[in-house]
């Protein structure tokens, strides 16, 4: 028995001593590490009893779950235990996951600090440049191209081309990071808009009459001639859609894969100039001239969501990257956050001009374009702030056209009409990419591969809806719907025998008044303080009714008293 208890403690410490030198191996190793080895290093580190580095404990406190509760108060020894292992197991999670994301996501966003009275909002791109290497003061440049300006800008999904589109008929794709023009042609027509289609080999312009579709070479490929007097394009990339509104206020959805037209739509509201599709649910927002914003799908002839966002016509329109905020911008100056889930407004900022473009980073960055000037907002979307985190003021005091946050770079193209300028933006992209969803180094075969994969991947128009996680959900009964119909046909029922009786109370006449407080809603303020619903009216009967029959039963059964008592009879 000792031999044998002698010979496991050896083969325990033999473990014990490859364990710890595969840890050891694994921590020199960075880039190899896999999550089983993160994971063991984390246990490790706790068994030991080792104190948490800075860096884990601030990666730790996006993955906790707030403060625990206080267990004093519970007498309960059992329950007591349960949640006391249950804070255990969910410290230990936080810390396994924080210890992985050092391993596996080793790149982190760096924004600018200033020091002592100094202010981020003050830093010229300049002094920007000067501090940073030589590859990234490389990616700041500015295009003096004034007699073909003003230029809109696009890049494709993974950041590494630069389209861009001059409004006297310039088109050009540069590799921007090599500084390497890629194509560059003449079209001689009028471009309103670009925009990159499921990668770089194929382009749309929207030129005077007809959009136009191109590819890497500046061939003309097809001419979409149902797309007639083009203002604004938008590409949906998991659908494979060309969106696109024109002059008389027209929506249409392009099939790039098969080449139909899925969508013909008629939004009955005027000249629209603003496009933008939600990255969450695909869903097609537009800026309307009446101040405002309608959400489309290819499936329904009416909007989805109407909202009244500004008081006069739409300028801008602009969504994060999981597609829960909203950002508007209008002439009247504002520019509205909104709380895409809910539809309600959470805060606005002032421009100091109408803003004409707007743009969300994938980091969260807010960046605006007013006149030839430009605000950069950080943690805009969340919380309201009191200053821009940057700004910038492009050359010669010439008018923004168009913004656009490089994918994966922190960069962001700006056409104006004196050219197409390339700033330095800190923080504001994504430091970490997926190289299953967009490879900024992509090879050949690779960005075939990819492109196979996306056609095999392609989502149907049908699934473009308001609510994504309604197309997994169960599907009611059909006897469940009947009840439903049944219940609200009932309600009406009672509601109209109600008003033919007149139990319901007649809402009181609703003077004119002046000076203003006749407005709108005003008045729908009003009505609804006036509203009583028809269950209260008919139980207010009921109640009435049951009280008067108790009455004159209480009447009938009384007995009655000799003449002679009568006298006393209260």
């Amino acid at each position: 028995m000792k031999k044998n208890k002698k010979f496991n403690k050896d083969k325990g410490k033999k473990h014990k001593m490859k364990a710890e030198k595969k840890i050891k191996k694994a921590k020199d190793d960075k880039e190899n590490i896999t999550p089983a080895a993160a994971a063991e290093i984390a246990k490790k580190l706790q068994e030991e009893g080792a104190q948490l580095t800075p860096e884990i404990a601030l990666r730790k406190k996006k993955y906790e779950r707030g403060p625990a509760p206080k267990l004093t108060d519970i007498s309960d020894k059992k329950l007591k235990g349960q949640l006391q292992h249950k804070e255990k197991l969910y410290g230990e999670a936080a810390i396994t996951a924080a210890q992985a994301e050092q391993w596996l996501l080793p790149s982190e966003a760096g924004f600018l600090e200033a020091e002592g009275l100094e202010q981020t909002k003050n830093f010229t791109q300049q002094a920007i440049v000067k501090e940073v290497d030589i590859t990234s003061a490389r990616k700041a440049f500015d295009l003096q191209l004034e007699d073909l300006a003003p230029y809109t800008v696009d890049y494709n999904n993974n950041g590494r081309y630069l389209l861009i589109g001059g409004r006297k008929g310039h088109l050009a794709i540069m590799d921007w990071k090599q500084s390497k023009l890629i194509m560059e042609t003449q079209v001689m027509e009028t471009v309103r808009d670009v925009k990159f289609l499921h990668n770089e080999l194929f382009f749309a312009v929207a030129q005077k009459k007809y959009t136009f579709i191109y590819d890497k070479q500046g061939v003309e490929v097809h001419c979409l001639k149902d797309h007639i007097s083009t203002l604004k394009l938008e590409f949906l990339p998991h659908h494979f859609l060309l969106a696109s509104v024109d002059k008389a206020g027209i929506l249409r959805y392009q099939d790039t894969s098969t080449g139909k037209l899925v969508g013909f739509t008629r939004t009955h509201l005027g000249r629209c100039g603003v496009i933008r599709m939600n990255p969450y649910n695909s869903v097609i927002g537009l800026g309307h001239n009446n101040g405002t914003v309608t959400m489309w799908s290819p499936n329904m002839e009416n909007p989805l969501v109407t909202m009244l966002c500004h008081k006069g016509p739409v300028t801008a329109i602009a969504y994060d990257a999981e597609g829960r905020q909203m950002a508007t911008a209008g002439i009247d100056g504002r520019v509205k956050i909104w709380d895409v889930r809910k539809f309600s407004p959470l805060h606005f900022y002032f421009a100091p001009t109408a803003a004409k473009s707007l743009d969300i980073s994938q980091r969260g960055l807010l960046a605006m374009s007013s006149g030839s000037g430009i605000q950069i907002w950080r943690d805009a979307l969340t919380e309201k702030q009191s200053k821009p985190y940057m700004m910038h003021r492009v050359p010669k005091g010439s008018q923004v056209q168009d913004v656009a946050f490089c994918p994966y770079e922190d960069v962001m193209g700006i056409g104006h009409a004196k050219g197409v300028s390339s700033i330095l933006v800190p923080g504001s992209a994504e430091p970490n990419f997926d190289s299953f969803v967009s490879n900024p180094y992509q090879t050949l075969k690779q960005r075939r591969e990819a492109e196979v994969h996306k056609l095999l991947d392609k989502l149907q128009p049908e699934m473009i809806v308001l609510n994504p996680d309604e197309i997994g959900a169960v599907r009611k009964s059909a006897d469940e719907n009947r009840r439903a119909k049944s219940m609200q046909a009932h309600e009406a029922n009672a509601a109209i025998a109600a008003k033919k009786l007149g139990l319901l109370a007649k809402p009181p006449k609703e003077k004119k008044k002046t000076k203003g407080r006749n407005k709108a809603s005003k008045r729908l303020r009003r009505k609804e303080s006036n509203i009583i619903t028809v269950k209260r009216a008919l139980i207010a009967e009921q109640v009435k009714a049951a009280s008067k029959s108790q009455a004159k039963d209480k009447d009938s059964q009384e007995v009655p008293l000799p003449k002679a008592l009568q006298r006393f009879k209260r």
